[in-house]
């Protein structure tokens, strides 16, 4: 279970820096364009603040690698309650597919971490 609770957590990690490449550096760009269906208007007016948003991501894809490097259970599960509350109001308030994209993976990671046993609890 620990196992697969880390590959979830970098699993998670990686769609937050993927997330802060398409905010960061493609929103501009066809790419960006046709995930989030703009026009190049829309995309030039809203660049910054996707900027902004992407680099959010990006911490929280550092978070969640910080906690499964320092084996911090407690790390993990912040970013990951962090990664489905901003799932959730991206689906409430821009694109309701974020929350298959970005909450429920997040969710499922939440749901191994929890449950997956901590080698220091198993030898005391």
């Amino acid at each position: 279970m620990r196992f697969l609770a880390s590959l979830a957590v970098i699993i998670v990690s990686v769609l937050h820096f993927g997330f802060l490449a398409l905010e960061m550096f493609f929103w501009d760009q066809p790419l960006g364009r046709d995930v989030f269906a703009m026009t190049p208007e829309q995309s030039a007016q809203t660049a910054v603040l996707a900027a902004n948003q992407g680099l959010y991501n990006g911490f929280l894809g550092a978070g969640l690698l910080w906690g499964l490097i320092a084996r911090k259970k407690d790390v993990i599960i912040f970013f990951l309650s962090c990664a489905i509350i901003a799932g959730v109001f991206g689906a409430l308030t821009a694109k309701p597919t974020i929350l298959l994209i970005q909450a429920a993976p997040a969710a499922i990671a939440l749901g191994l971490a929890i449950f997956a046993r901590d080698r220091r609890s198993e030898t005391s």
